[in-house]
């Protein structure tokens, strides 16, 4: 970090399986995906187990499209029980211990005015990955596999347009290292910088664990406007903290995938990967 193409290359090789997943079937041998993506059956195997910690063959079942279905029908998340058995506020939330406060409804209305952050690029798991952050911890994560780089700094920036943005990429370097599991010796603090009902819907997504989803309409009970499933969506979408703020958990009650503001690759990857993590 801040730039590592070995990230990157994993991420690229990754979304080509998806690819070839889907153009082939559940079904297809290793040597079928292999061939698809021109490489050796030996090597795509290594770069895979590196990568998802899993066996190729393993993974291929949660790169399938019915992954999210078996997701809802086995780990599907209630979130009242999880605030219950204590995963929110300073718990252990999605394998990291995150710690959060919102900007004032007045501050946020000001439009980022008098507001200093700070961004850099670095590479994550699940390829380029705009971070910005303020004094008081990380307040954007963008992927920019499926967008462009250009196209994931103008939707941040556009979001407080009356912030002073400074490039800084060592300033944010330690939180970055620990929210992508490089680096486990302290917290990951967010700063969240959204409408009231936004930071609500945004607080009920990080009761959910890793490897596991919930749906919209869930959250929509959870925050206390059980009818605004559309609403919900719109808030789920305009998470600014990709990944530690874990929309893409968030599935359609049919178990269809649902929206993702950076790519639906790169939630079927994301997904892909924690489920890797947890049965391994």
């Amino acid at each position: 970090m801040p730039r590592d193409d070995t990230d990157s290359y994993h991420y690229k090789v990754m979304g080509r399986a998806i690819e070839a997943v889907d153009r082939l079937g559940p079904q297809a041998s290793l040597d079928q995906i292999a061939a698809e993506m021109g490489m050796s059956a030996a090597h795509f195997q290594r770069l895979f187990s590196a990568w998802a910690g899993v066996s190729p063959k393993r993974y291929r079942q949660y790169l399938t499209l019915g992954h999210a279905k078996c997701l809802l029908a086995d780990r599907f998340t209630t979130l009242d029980t999880a605030l219950a058995t204590g995963l929110s506020g300073s718990g252990r939330l999605h394998d990291l211990f995150l710690r959060w406060e919102a900007m004032s409804p007045g501050d946020f209305a000001r439009a980022g005015e008098g507001l200093v952050i700070y961004w850099g690029w670095f590479e994550s798991p699940f390829g380029p990955a705009l971070v910005m952050g303020t004094e008081k911890g990380l307040c954007g994560i963008a992927f920019a596999a499926e967008t462009t780089e250009e196209a994931a700094m103008e939707d941040l920036v556009s979001r407080w347009p009356k912030a002073l943005f400074t490039e800084d990429p060592m300033r944010l370097r330690p939180w970055v290292l620990r929210a992508f599991g490089v680096a486990q010796d302290g917290p990951v603090p967010l700063y969240m910088i959204g409408a009231p009902f936004q930071i609500k819907v945004w607080e009920a997504l990080m009761q959910i664990p890793s490897g596991h989803v919930t749906t919209y309409s869930e959250i929509a009970q959870a925050v206390g406007h059980p009818k605004a499933v559309r609403a919900v969506g719109t808030a789920v979408g305009r998470n600014p903290i990709s990944y530690l703020i874990p929309c893409h958990r968030a599935l359609r009650k049919s178990g269809g995938l649902g929206g993702y503001h950076w790519g639906l690759p790169v939630k079927r990857a994301i997904l892909a990967w924690e489920s890797a993590r947890l049965e391994a």
